[in-house]
């Protein structure tokens, strides 16, 4: 069950819970009350379901980004020596600080940022 189906289920058991809960309490049968504690436990146990997807959702993009950090370190890191080995011992400093080329992803980005300078699009085409 996703996190939208989840929040349909709870919009469709809260609008039968308004209709018991618009009926006085001393005109409710005992089935009416018994109905209203139902959908009570049912919305909480489905609102505790979509806390536990949000939350997993949420430490799932915490690990993604982790992973962008590393992955951005890690090209980071294998790029210099091929930066320091491609440049003539002749380049002035005005030639270091140039920019890369447009086509060439930057050694900072990570991510979607990188797909995008590969493909030219913000989603990759091959994605």
């Amino acid at each position: 069950m996703d996190d939208i189906q989840l929040c349909k289920d709870i919009m469709n058991l809260k609008q039968e819970l308004q209709s018991l809960v618009a009926i006085p309490e001393k005109e409710k049968t005992k089935m009416e009350k018994q109905r209203e504690d139902e959908l009570i436990q049912k919305i909480h146990r489905l609102v505790q379901k979509r806390d536990f997807l949000v939350d997993d959702a949420e430490v799932e993009r915490l690990r993604e980004k982790e992973e962008d950090r590393e992955m951005a370190e890690f090209l980071r890191t294998k790029l210099k020596p091929i930066d320091k080995a491609t440049q003539s011992p002749t380049s002035s400093p005005a030639e270091k600080k140039a920019e890369p080329p447009p086509s060439k992803p930057t050694i900072a980005k990570a991510g979607l940022t990188i797909i995008k300078d590969c493909c030219g699009a913000t989603q990759c085409s091959i994605m």
